[in-house]
This record gives structure tokens, sequence and C-alpha cells, in this order.
């Protein structure tokens, strides 16, 4: 049972978690229409770079607000070297993300290496603490995820042309602060692949739907059974889009994919 306290703390963690749905699930149906499927992890990892930067240059962490513009500023590199790519190396372009991702994982425990406290934060980084989010938290990143959202309502070709690289690197920069690397990779495939074979607003809201009763269960067997947040939301996530899918596929819903022969 749950009394005031959790609530309080599931609360903002559940509007964390749908904040970021909001961005994610239509940048997710992007990433899966551009066959670009490991940019998340590839910019996410940046950005944590980025904060491992900033976290291990004191003459950086003093600074107000290094902790969010710096992972910034890698990720807006990371989404700017990968739109370079995509446009002079197409063919080899899922190859160079991943290695842009091993190389920026590599890079953060490289510079965490004699960190005492480095184990850590690089957890922190990768499964977040959604648990722990507060309201004050989740006031730039609701308005920045309103202003995007609204800029993508009043120009949808944005998310087809260039200026997706930016948007997605700016709103991927907020998620990995809120929830990690991690669960910033799951909301972003999982619910846009659990329909990604249909079309129009109907796809969306189930997107929308999938995620969000991924995020409830997932925050739901967290608290009760004292399991690991981040971890609990990704795999109730994964069972939930699944199921999606599936209940979709046998009632007919998802078109045939079409073999050659």
């Amino acid at each position: 049972m749950f009394d005031l306290t959790m609530f309080s703390i599931l609360l903002p963690a559940l509007a964390a978690g749908t904040l970021v749905l909001a961005s994610h699930v239509v940048m997710g149906r992007q990433v899966l229409a551009r066959g670009i499927i490991f940019i998340d992890l590839a910019i996410a990892q940046i950005a944590a770079l980025g904060a491992v930067f900033a976290s291990t240059h004191h003459e950086l962490e003093h600074l107000a607000g290094s902790g969010l513009w710096m992972p910034l500023l890698f990720a807006l590199f990371g989404a700017g070297l990968i739109a370079l790519l995509e446009k002079h190396a197409k063919a080899e372009l899922e190859a160079m993300i991943g290695c842009l991702y091993v190389l920026s994982a590599v890079a953060a425990m490289l510079l965490l290496a004699k960190d005492p406290h480095g184990g850590e934060l690089l957890k922190q980084l990768l499964s977040g603490q959604i648990l722990w989010t507060d309201w004050p938290a989740l006031k730039l990143p609701g308005l920045c995820t309103a202003l995007v959202l609204g800029l993508l309502l009043w120009r949808p070709a944005l998310l087809s042309g260039r200026a997706f690289y930016p948007l997605f690197a700016l709103m991927i920069t907020f998620s990995v602060q809120l929830v990690g690397v991690y669960l910033v990779f799951s909301s972003l495939i999982l619910p846009a692949l659990a329909v990604n074979r249909m079309k129009g607003t109907k796809a969306l809201v189930l997107g929308y739907g999938a995620g969000l009763a991924g995020y409830l269960l997932g925050l739901w067997a967290s608290a009760t059974w004292d399991l690991p947040s981040g971890a609990t939301i990704v795999c109730t996530l994964a069972v939930v889009c699944a199921l999606v899918r599936l209940t979709l596929a046998r009632g007919g819903e998802l078109p045939e994919v079409q073999h050659n022969a």
C-alpha cells in the first residue's frame, strides 16, 4: 500500500517520465523512419560524457549551470557530426553511430578512472534517478518540451529536415538528466517500435499510451519491491510495448510485411 510520502515521490517521477515520452514518441518514429536506431544511445552517451567532463574539471564545475550547458554542447556537437556523416557516408551511418557511442562511453570511463565517486556518477548517468526527481527540476525541461512540440506542430517538416538533429540533441540532453541513458533509449525506441507499422494520430495515441503504462507499472513495481527504478521501467516498457505490438498484429491492425522473392 502507498502512503502519502510514497505518492509524493512517485508523482514527480511519473511527470518526468511523461515529459520524456512527450517528445520521444514523436522523435522515435522519425528515428525509425530514418533508419538510425542507435542515434539516441550515441547522443545520450555523448551528453553524459559532457556531464562527466563538467564534473571532473573543477574550473567548469563551479560555473552556473555547467551540469546542463556542457552536456548540451557535447550533444549538439555529436548531433552535428552525425548530420555530417549522414550527408557524406549514409551507407555506413549506423556503424559510425555505434562507434561514436562506444568511443564516448570509454572516454567517460577514462575521465572517471581516478575519481573515487566515478562509479556512482556513471551509474547515475546510465540508470538515472527518476524516483528522486522533484518538481523544480521539471520546470526547464517542461518549458523546452512545450516549445519544441509547439514548433513541430507549427512546422512538422522540421522532423524530416536537418533541424531534427539540434532539436533531438536538446531533448536528449534534458532526458538524460531526468531519467538516464538507458531509459532515454527505451522511451524513444520501444513505444515507437510498438506502433511502427501504423500511421496517423492513432499510432501516436497508442505509442503514448504504451509508454505511459510502462512507466506507471515500472514505478509501481520499483516502489513496491524496492527495485532499481530505471532498470525496472525499462523492463516494464519492453513488456507493455511487446504486448501492444502482438495485440495489434493479431487484431489485423498492422499491415503485413512485404518480402521480396
